[in-house]
């Protein structure tokens, strides 16, 4: 088959967990990109670096530099100007970053880039309770901003915010608990289940020499609070959270076949991006029609699969993102992926790490060394950000697409799916829709946090910190229990 010299392709993948809580050396974040920048480069055998000619990271949260790329490509001494670029932020942004890069190297724009991402969020918590800085790069004044890359989403509406609800640790529960009461299952059915999935994730993990926790652990272990597991939103154990007390930075190498073959990268290096999506759910999760599922997801998903003249039955290789359980059950359920097949090439964000953005780097590296050690076959990976609100779907092969890689933004579809109106100032009664209780560090129940339909179909928020109420909703399945809502959101069970 004579390929497009244009056509895209990765030729090398890098990681590093640096162990700084066993006495590694700390080290910023753009010095762990430049780590993980050495490590594809070697992996593809390329020995100089000359032929980047663009660097693109992922927006991060450990330290706020204001051109990254250009300082990754410094040390990593690329040695003449460069395009750099860094994404709009959200856990969709790796395979987002991929997307546009392969549409760009497609277009003749640039030849040879460098994706990578870092987070050094350990060290930067530690100098952060002191109330000190960290002595990492600062530039200097004047410097140009990188461009960014992506479309920032605003996420978080006024009448959830005005209740403090706006952490994903807040979140995800209640989609859990939705999700699972949709099922019809009780909270003791359900646990079980929640239990064996992570534990799968948990044995890839060991597994797995980058994982930051390479420790396999029973489903009991996973579902049960415990002094070193304790709850955080009902119902999930700390360790059903994404880690991002983490060190940790990937890299991946993409360029085009011409400069592949420039570069003598041997060919079962290769890795082809087939095809991608990129779409993003109702962004207020306020207004989406029910909080148990994702159907952007499943548009995004089918779209980029058909662009690559796939189903997902094709699929060998699947990396669906994993911050909370729920993710992944409602990826699964989107893409008809059954729980009990292999669903993850790290050991997910809890296990292997979430360093924030950048977790789906470290997944479309891992789906890279999967794929060369199975030549013909393909692999998936999703990646999300925010509330289940925006996603990013890559397809990959061994094997080069027929007609260049593809790229499908089913935005209009999603747009047009049913949503409901919000009353931030609603007082009267309302129907349980779901719910979590907030824990403290001291596994105890702080906050109970609600979303409710009122009886015309619109939807509320609401919140308590009534003890008694709190031991209600800790014991009993509470959806479909009618509530009352104070205009300022406090709410009450009704018997």
């Amino acid at each position: 088959m004579s390929l497009d010299p244009r056509t895209p392709v990765i030729i090398g993948v890098g990681q590093r967990s640096q162990r700084v809580d066993r006495g590694e050396p700390e080290l910023e974040p753009v010095d762990l990109m430049v780590v993980a920048g050495r490590a594809a480069l070697e992996d593809a055998s390329v020995t100089d670096a000359s032929a980047i000619d663009s660097v693109r990271t992922v927006g991060l949260l450990s330290w706020r530099y204001t051109d990254p790329g250009s300082l990754v490509a410094e040390r990593l001494g690329v040695g003449h100007p460069i395009d750099s670029g860094i994404s709009a932020m959200g856990g969709n942004s790796p395979q987002m970053l991929l997307n546009q890069t392969a549409l760009d190297i497609q277009a003749g724009e640039v030849s040879c880039v460098l994706l990578a991402g870092a987070e050094s969020w350990r060290t930067r918590s530690k100098y952060r309770a002191t109330g000190e800085n960290p002595p990492w790069t600062t530039e200097p004044e004047g410097t140009e901003p990188a461009r960014e890359i992506g479309t920032a989403v605003e996420m978080n509406h006024e009448a959830e915010t005005a209740l403090g609800i706006f952490l994903p640790i807040q979140v995800y529960p209640m989609f859990e608990q939705a999700r699972r009461h949709h099922l019809g299952r009780t909270m003791d059915e359900h646990l079980p289940i929640l239990g064996g999935l992570w534990s799968r994730f948990s044995e890839v993990a060991a597994k797995n020499p980058h994982a930051w926790i390479q420790e396999a652990m029973t489903p009991e272990e996973i579902v049960t609070p415990s002094p070193t597991n304790r709850m955080v939103g009902m119902p999930y154990t700390k360790v059903m959270n994404s880690n991002n007390a983490v060190e940790q930075s990937a890299a991946v190498l993409v360029c085009s076949v011409e400069v592949a073959e420039r570069l003598g990268v041997p060919r079962d290096r290769w890795v082809f991006p087939l095809a991608g999506s990129d779409a993003h759910e109702h962004p207020y999760v306020s207004h989406r029609d029910t909080l148990y599922t994702a159907p952007a997801v499943g548009i995004a998903g089918r779209a980029a699969l058909a662009e690559a003249g796939l189903t997902i039955d094709d699929i060998d290789h699947v990396d669906l993102y994993s911050c909370f359980p729920v993710a992944v059950q409602v990826g699964a359920d989107e893409l008809g992926l059954d729980l009990d097949r292999q669903l993850t090439l790290t050991g997910g964000l809890s296990f292997a790490g979430g360093p924030w953005n950048n977790y789906v780097m470290h997944s479309i590296a891992a789906t890279v060394d999967a794929l060369r050690d199975d030549p013909g076959s393909t692999g998936l990976v999703w990646a999300n950000g925010g509330y289940l609100t925006k996603h990013a779907f890559g397809i990959y092969s061994t094997e080069p697409p027929a007609e260049g890689f593809r790229h499908a933004h089913p935005q209009d579809e999603i747009d047009a799916l049913p949503s409901r109106e919000v009353a931030p100032d609603h007082e009267g009664e309302a129907t349980v829709e779901t719910w979590t209780v907030m824990h403290g560090k001291d596994g105890q129940p702080e906050q109970g946090i609600v979303a409710m339909l009122l009886d015309d179909g619109r939807r509320a928020w609401g919140t308590t910190d009534d003890a008694d109420t709190l031991a209600t909703m800790v014991a009993e399945d509470i959806i479909e229990r009618r509530v009352h809502r104070t205009a300022e959101g406090r709410v009450s069970l009704l018997d």
